[in-house]
């Protein structure tokens, strides 16, 4: 049986579930129907995990934040501290299962939305093109053709579009709880370079502090592809122990990612009513990986052209500066022509912190980015501005998908 609404939303990740967030706010001129269609429990779904993003106080997810902190710290290769005081923004951490529960109980109270638990096998315009049509099989087998004026696809690409260069920034990260009390909690640890090396990329230690005796540390790595479970465990015991020296700790929880970081160009349209959004429409800024401020500020704008009766645009996420800039930056990261430990280390050493942050996000003027590319190695990052035009396209599979966090309680000597 079909089922035909405004608005279909295939996925219930960051994505997905922001559009419908915004698109069920009270209020609208023009009340829209949406569909939610969200794969059933296993490997489709998207696993718990942390989202975290910068923004002044008082932003709209604040009252279900993990933790927000008012510094963030750079440690260098040597051990030399370089510390940001923010005092216009916050950097945040929100865990999904806090953000999921805030949606949910708004999407309990509209009226125009529907759920369905079930796996989209297919994405794509009507034969008209005046609409677009999901094909879903239901848990029970049953099938189901969902249609909408508009379908928004939220779920990981398949493959990474055609790129000059593609990394891929992957980790894992504990949540430990120690017997002492050894974090700072006003303090994140943004990139800590006491880490060995890989040959293409980089990777740092990062330690986001709850309390006292509890942080989710991570390793993370910049590079071709992604460690084994047991090369991630050597990095955090080699981390936990010997760099950050915090002793014994239990692991309460895991996570594990891997986002794509490419120059590649994620077509925000795959057909005349259906759109991607998310990682797959281009949100993930692909010098950091930073993802989740860039689709709320996508689903936000996609949400108010649709509940004001406006003709629907979507921008892309990013410019085409920043996109450039990005570029340069992979190349000049993946060909080895700059450090990247003391690339990132000079940048927080020579920019004021919220100047970077606003730089990192896409937002800054073009005066500040011309300032900002003179603290960078210049002659290395020239000569790779003059390469790029010439470096063929290349098409690369997208990253596999992260395993499912396990919640866990496994002491650690």
């Amino acid at each position: 049986m079909p089922a035909d609404f405004d608005v279909v939303i295939v996925g219930a990740g960051a994505a997905g579930m922001s559009l419908a967030y915004h698109l069920c706010a009270p209020g609208a001129d023009v009340p829209v129907s949406v569909a939610l269609v969200d794969a059933p429990p296993g490997p489709l779904r998207a696993p718990p995990r942390t989202w975290c993003f910068w923004e002044p106080p008082g932003g709209p997810y604040d009252q279900s934040l993990a933790a927000s902190w008012p510094r963030l710290r750079i440690r260098a290769a040597d051990g030399a501290a370089t510390v940001a005081r923010l005092s216009r923004l916050r950097y945040k951490m929100l865990c999904s299962d806090a953000f999921e529960a805030l949606v949910e109980r708004r999407l309990a109270r509209a009226p125009r939305l529907c759920r369905m638990e079930a796996t989209a096998s297919a994405v794509r315009d009507d034969p008209s093109g005046a609409r677009g049509e999901v094909l879903t099989r239901g848990p029970g087998g049953e099938r189901v053709l969902v249609t909408g004026r508009l379908v928004f696809d939220s779920r990981p690409p398949r493959r990474l579009p055609p790129a000059r260069t593609t990394l891929l920034q992957h980790f894992t990260g504990w949540f430990v709880r120690t017997g002492r009390p050894v974090f700072d909690p006003a303090t994140a640890d943004l990139m800590d370079f006491r880490t060995p090396q890989p040959a293409r990329g980089l990777s740092f230690g990062y330690v986001l502090p709850l309390d006292p005796h509890t942080a989710l540390v991570e390793y993370t790595e910049f590079s071709p592809a992604p460690l084994d479970t047991d090369g991630y465990r050597r990095a955090l015991d080699h981390y936990t122990h010997d760099v950050l020296g915090i002793g014994p700790f239990d692991v309460t929880a895991r996570e594990h990612g891997v986002i794509p970081m490419t120059d590649g160009r994620f077509p925000l349209r795959q057909g005349r009513s259906v759109y991607r959004i998310g990682t797959a429409g281009g949100a993930t800024r692909p010098s950091t990986g930073y993802t989740f401020a860039a689709v709320q500020r996508q689903t936000r704008y996609i949400a108010g052209r649709l509940r004001s009766g406006r003709p629907l645009r979507v921008p892309a996420p990013y410019g085409r500066r920043a996109r450039m800039m990005d570029a340069v930056l992979l190349r000049a990261l993946d060909s080895g022509r700059v450090d990247g430990a003391d690339f990132f280390d000079r940048l927080f050493r020579g920019v004021p912190g919220e100047r970077l942050l606003r730089f990192m996000d896409g937002g800054s003027p073009p005066h500040e980015d011309l300032l900002i590319g003179l603290r960078t190695p210049v002659v290395p990052m020239l000569r790779t501005v003059v390469e790029l035009p010439f470096r063929p396209r290349r098409e690369h599979p997208a990253p596999p998908l992260a395993p499912s966090s396990t919640d866990t309680e496994e002491s650690t000597p």
